[in-house]
């Protein structure tokens, strides 16, 4: 009899929870209307979402982001009142003091006879001086932007990733042309000469992230392979974005014009050419018998062997041996100091009788680059420059 009571009450049960739940549902969204027509800061409820879905990751990476805008922001100011300091010291405008002007002003202000550009002063903008951070690879749920973020090198593996995708582009576009009897067109090689690959310091600040030897070595193969294909031409912009010029604009400097002497040749002189303590001055003349002078002398002036193969390499090496004349004088020194002398003079003024590609040579050879060694002192206290004297205990 209970039983039956319950099973006809139990409709009424279930509309009941029915009415409760739509008068809270009715509560709820007064609450809420009224809620949303007060005044509030607009900014609470973002807050509060951004306190509940920022994780720790995000929360450390926006910290040390925030460190290092404040530090880059003291470093610039610090940068422009340097500038403008050195610019009233040289009495020049500060607005229009450029990052060239700063360089020769410290080079004259601070003179500095140390041969490595690392030790000597310098100043420079803090984009420069301090190293690229990257930014961030994660949304504020920690969720990665880049779809090779766990391979650990994303940049890296994206070049590759890019790199392998221009392959089976042009490998297809070579099956197109072989369908339709169509050969590649010789004129349109790509041409490499005069560039190299990024060295592995210098890609390493392009990714902005650390590179192995394994993985550079990885990197050139896939150049390499991308560069070998009849038609890579066609990816010459993403190819050059990885190559740099074997001489900088900086490097390359200007060619000596030649003059014109009584007797109608052309002639070159190259004064100062240093080497050890020797001093010379070199004068080439064109065209020539392959006459050389040196103070007055022939090359036997030079009595060793190793001297004179050292005045005639850089004429061997552009084969210009008999085709030029030399003069030289050349004072201080011994043999050796001043057949360097010479000899560098020689290299440094045929650049104006030979084309760029001899000159690309030399400059790989050495030939125009001046050798500043020189003989290390004695120490005080010591046998030599390096050599001690022998110690005895007793």
């Amino acid at each position: 009899m209970i039983r039956k009571i319950n099973l006809l009450l139990e409709p009424l049960k279930y509309l009941k929870i029915q009415q409760n739940f739509e008068a809270r549902l009715i509560s709820t969204t007064v609450n809420l209307f009224n809620e949303s027509t007060a005044e509030r800061p607009a900014t609470s409820v973002a807050n509060i979402k951004s306190k509940n879905t920022l994780n720790k990751a995000m929360k450390s990476y926006l910290e040390r982001a925030q460190q290092h805008d404040e530090f880059m922001k003291t470093e610039k100011h610090q940068f422009e009142i340097g500038k403008r300091h050195l610019a009233n010291m040289m009495g020049e405008n500060p607005e229009t003091f450029t990052q060239d002007d700063i360089d020769n002003a410290i080079e004259y202000l601070f003179p500095s006879g140390l041969y490595d550009k690392r030790a000597r002063p310098l100043m420079k903008p803090p984009e420069e001086v301090f190293p690229q951070r990257k930014a961030a690879e994660f949304d504020e749920t920690g969720r990665p932007y880049h779809f090779l973020f766990y391979t650990g090198r994303p940049n890296l593996y994206q070049v590759l990733h890019d790199t392998v995708e221009k392959i089976n582009e042009l490998n297809n576009f070579e099956d197109t042309m072989i369908r339709k009897n169509l050969q590649p067109d010789p004129n349109l090689a790509l041409e490499l000469s005069g560039s190299q690959w990024l060295d592995k310091n210098t890609l390493e600040q392009k990714l902005v992230e650390p590179v192995s030897d394994g993985e550079y070595s990885n990197f050139l193969k896939a150049m390499d392979r991308l560069c070998s294909l009849p038609y890579s031409h066609k990816a010459k912009d993403f190819i050059m974005e990885y190559r740099k010029p074997l001489m900088s604009n900086s490097e390359a400097f200007d060619v000596i014009k030649p003059q014109i002497g009584p007797d109608g040749r052309q002639f070159v002189t190259t004064y100062e050419c240093r080497r050890k303590r020797a001093i010379g001055n070199v004068t080439i003349r064109f065209p020539g018998t392959g006459k050389i002078s040196i103070n007055g002398q022939d090359i036997n002036y030079f009595k060793g062997i190793q001297q004179r193969e050292q005045l005639l390499f850089p004429l061997i090496f552009t084969n210009m041996q008999r085709k030029v004349d030399i003069e030289a004088e050349v004072q201080d020194g011994g043999e050796s100091g001043q057949a360097g002398a010479i000899r560098y003079g020689i290299a440094w003024g045929l650049r104006s009788f030979i084309d760029q590609e001899y000159i690309e040579n030399m400059r790989l050879a050495g030939l125009l680059t001046p050798d500043f060694r020189i003989r290390e002192r004695k120490k005080p206290g010591q046998k030599g420059a390096r050599k001690k004297f022998t110690w005895k205990k007793r």
